[in-house]
């Protein structure tokens, strides 16, 4: 039975916070065969009711060392081990008709990047100062103002021939919430190119372009720290990390299922990828007026929007919403991108982000 990344994100359960111990689902089978297409999330799921605990249904079992060289084909088998369950690994393979093994294919991995490579963004945040000591584009070989694949353009660097750049456009800069500090400055990858001319102008052939560049887009050689990792290992952020939503990748107001977010907490903060967050909206704040009757905010008027303000008497704060989940893709150092995974409501900047609780199950 095949299943994707995001099928799981949306039908398994999620994590119970504190729980030491692994809860096997009811009916759960006795072993499984891996079929192309799965992912270790996948498989868990089969035999956990609490799928974020499948590192330890497969990292504590000295035959699995290596958890991501399971491969289409083998078998896995369910045991108990010191009282804990875990999955043992039995060779399955299948001969051709000449009795040669026949070729299972790669390794499964944790998270297949493929299935959402689409919705993913190579943005990246930096800090303001960086940026503004990147070189540019004066302009280009054809007259246009607009520069595409397979088009030209020269830079203001003496840059070595060959060497592959990325060309950057400057967007948002991103603030504390609370403090107003300097958290990066939003830059978004327009093409890539490679250096075919040096000089104190050099040339550079651009090669991909997923918008059109223009003068004044900075350019940067490629690091591997600005691409991502070929497979994500989702598991619940920690619980002392609350983060906001402080950005939507497309500058709109309310955004779902596969967009992209920024965060407010990076790599200062233990952030790392795969991590992922349940997504609440504050609750809102009921005020009861002089007749004695609950006001909702789009109902009150000037009196009670100040009432709301400065007295805790007649105001009451409802429970915070639960929106849904995201996981982090792409970590910065103050700063970091998710993907959301599940949402039962729109999600919103401001949005607040928490440890996933068992709590949050609805609609998954």
């Amino acid at each position: 039975m095949k299943r994707i990344f995001l099928l799981a994100f949306l039908t398994l359960s999620t994590l119970l916070v504190n729980a030491d111990t692994l809860t096997l689902k009811s009916g759960h089978p006795d072993s499984y065969i891996v079929k192309k297409g799965d992912t270790l999330w996948d498989i868990s799921a089969f035999f956990l009711d609490d799928p974020w605990h499948w590192p330890k249904l497969w990292g504590a079992n000295p035959q699995i060392a290596n958890p991501h060289l399971i491969y289409p084909g083998d078998r896995l088998t369910l045991v108990f081990i010191d009282g804990e369950p875990r999955l043992v690994l039995k060779q399955h393979i299948k001969k051709g008709p000449e009795g040669r093994i026949s070729d299972k294919g790669g390794p499964i991995p944790a998270i297949d990047l493929a299935l959402i490579q689409p919705y993913l963004v190579q943005n990246r945040i930096v800090d303001p100062e960086w940026v503004e000591g990147l070189p540019m584009i004066l302009a280009g070989e054809s007259p246009s103002r607009h520069h595409v694949v397979n088009d030209v353009v020269y830079i203001n660097a003496n840059l070595p021939v060959g060497e592959k750049l990325a060309i950057y456009q400057e967007g948002r800069e991103f603030l504390d919430r609370e403090t107003s500090d300097i958290l990066g400055q939003e830059i978004i990858l327009t093409a890539s190119g490679r250096v075919t001319q040096s000089g104190e102008i050099s040339k550079v052939e651009l090669l991909s372009s997923l918008r059109e560049s223009k003068a004044g887009f900075r350019v940067a050689p490629v690091e591997d720290e600005a691409l991502m990792s070929a497979y994500f290992m989702p598991k619940a952020a920690p619980e002392t990390v609350p983060a906001n939503v402080i950005a939507i990748e497309k500058d709109i107001r309310e955004v779902g299922k596969l967009d992209i977010v920024y965060l407010d907490k990076g790599e200062q903060d233990n952030i790392e990828t795969g991590h992922v967050f349940a997504i609440y909206r504050d609750g809102e704040q009921i005020v009861i007026n002089g007749d004695g009757l609950p006001v909702p905010t789009l109902d009150r008027n000037a009196y009670e929007n100040l009432k709301a303000k400065i007295s805790d008497d007649d105001v009451y704060t409802m429970p915070d919403i639960y929106h849904g989940k995201l996981m982090v893709f792409k970590v910065f150092e103050k700063t970091s991108m998710a993907i959301i995974v599940a949402n039962e409501h729109p999600v919103r900047v401001d949005d607040k982000l928490i440890t996933p609780k068992s709590t949050d199950l609805r609609g998954e």
